[in-house]
This record gives structure tokens, sequence and C-alpha cells, in this order.
């Protein structure tokens, strides 16, 4: 696995509630770089990404806000996600509230256009984030980077994706809270949807294996985004958008050491902490861990699965 970099995404003006700014300082805190050197991986902190001057930006949908500032902050990360992938490293971006996802998958499908590999993506999450800035009510744009990453309307105030992602190279994986107008879009696409229903009726592995295989067949890139809310809120209550029934501690992990068997992650976002609500660190040190696993952390060492 390459040396992997850290960039701090301070970012909370996906939604309305404050504290996810803090994220980045609670997962260094936390001792994330240490455990990955620990696994004997090379670590670089770039530090925090700076909100650039904002432009002048409108929507048509009179909820939205933060626009400028979200516009600012995507396309801050996706230059310097590119440039962590261009310089062979394994990105990880620390945030900050979804939004972010705007930006780095941005970078990443930049990236992988370049190189002419196709972009996968896996989204770790209790919401489908399949809203535009037309068709959210909250306003929270937190709740949009999949929509504009498969390339539906409504962005016009953003840059056009770089090279959108075909629904079938996405996989939502442990969702189990979506609007209706989501429902509603999602219908029209077909995005992998693997929401909490059939993980309970197949198991943890099986669908995770087979967007896998997709991903390896096909000599993909694979971005990764791991939102807290994926895990149960009994495990992790640092979000400010708690669902019950989310995944179990060792659920979690069997995801994360599946995906590191896999070799195939190639970046990874860490998204919605908000320390403010933690219980003593609680929920930044389990993150940390489950990025342990994903960079090799076993309990026991058995023999690679042959694919």
């Amino acid at each position: 696995m390459p040396n992997t970099i850290l960039i701090g995404a301070p970012i909370d003006e996906g939604q309305r509630r404050p504290g996810c700014v803090m994220g980045p300082t609670a997962y260094r805190v936390a001792g994330l770089a240490q455990a990955i050197r620990e696994l004997g991986h090379g670590v670089e902190d770039w530090g925090d990404m700076v909100l650039p001057a904002l432009q002048a930006v409108s929507c048509p949908n009179p909820a939205v806000h933060s626009l400028a500032e979200v516009l600012g902050w995507t396309e801050v990360l996706a230059d310097k996600v590119d440039d962590a992938l261009s310089s062979g490293g394994l990105p990880i971006v620390l945030g900050g509230d979804h939004s972010l996802a705007l930006g780095s998958v941005a970078g990443a499908a930049t990236y992988a256009a370049r190189v002419d590999r196709p972009l996968f993506l896996l989204w770790l999450d209790a919401h489908s984030d399949f809203h535009t800035p037309i068709t959210t009510q909250s306003g929270n744009l937190h709740g949009t980077p999949v929509a504009y990453i498969a390339g539906r309307e409504g962005f016009e105030a953003f840059p056009p994706f770089p090279k959108p992602i075909p629904a079938a190279r996405i996989c939502l994986y442990g969702i189990r809270s979506v609007d209706p107008a989501e429902h509603a879009a999602l219908l029209k696409h077909d995005i992998a949807i693997n929401d909490m229903r059939v993980l309970d009726e197949r198991g943890i592995v099986a669908p995770l294996r087979e967007f896998l295989d997709m991903v390896r067949e096909a000599g993909g890139m694979l971005h990764v985004s791991l939102d807290v809310d994926f895990l149960d809120p009994s495990i992790a209550p640092a979000v400010g958008t708690t669902v019950p029934g989310g995944t179990t501690f060792r659920e979690a992990h069997l995801v994360m050491e599946l995906l590191h068997e896999s070799a195939l992650v190639t970046s990874l976002d860490l998204v919605e902490l908000n320390p403010f609500l933690d219980e003593r660190g609680r929920t930044a040190k389990l993150m940390v861990e489950l990025v342990g696993s994903l960079m090799g952390r076993k309990v026991f060492d058995r023999p690679t699965r042959s694919f």
C-alpha cells in the first residue's frame, strides 16, 4: 500500500450543526498517524485546507445555505486530492461534514481520467446523499455528493464533475435513511443499493465482495467514503445525524479488513465526526481503529483469499 497522505478538511458548512470543523484535530489527537505508522506505512500530514476567497453564487432553491463556502471547499479539495494521488500517495481526507466528498471524489475522478482508469465509489453511510441543490428541502449540501458524482442535473454553480461515475460503479452500502425525492431518483439509476435489509438478509461479506470483484476485473481505482453514521450510534455517538440500526463494531471492522485484503482502495474520506457530541473521544478512537483495519491490522494472520 502506498504512503498515506492526511488532508484536513475542517468543513462545517454542509449542514447546520456546529462541530465537524473540529474533526481533523480529533483524528490527529486520537493517534491516526501513529496507528498507520505502527503498521509499517509511511504518513505525510499536509495539514488543514483553508477556504479560498468566496465567489458570488446563487441557487434557485431558497433553502440552500452556505453555497459559496461549499463550492470553495469543493475546489480546493479536488485539487489537493488530485495532487496526493499524482504524487503516488493514498489520500485520507479528515472531515468535516460529508459535503467534502463533492471535492475529494472530484479530485480522484480527475486523476483517474488522466491515467485512464475507471473510478469506483463505495459509500459507507446511513444516507444515500442523492439530493441535488434543487431537490433538498433541508438546504444541507452534505446530502448531495452522490448525485453530483453520478452526474445529476442541478449543480450549475459547481464545476462540471470531471467524469461522472456510471451508476453501475457506485455502491451504497449500509444505508437506512432515504428521503422520498432521493428514492424516486434512485429508481431511475442502476446504483447498487445495499441497505441494511440487504445486509441483514445476505450478510456483510457477499455484497461487498461482489462489488470488489467488479473493481478488480475492471482494473479500477476505489474511493471509499466512510461516514460516522455508517456505524450504529450506540458505538459511535459523535455524529449529528444518528440513525439507529447501523453496523456493529465487528461488522465495521470486517468491512475494513475485506477492503484491506482486496488491495483496491486508492483514496478515503472520514466524515461527519463531531467531537462536541463525543464521549471522551470514543468515536474518534473507533474511527482510527477502523482505519487501522483498513491498513492491515489483524488479530490473527490468515492466508489471503484467492479471487
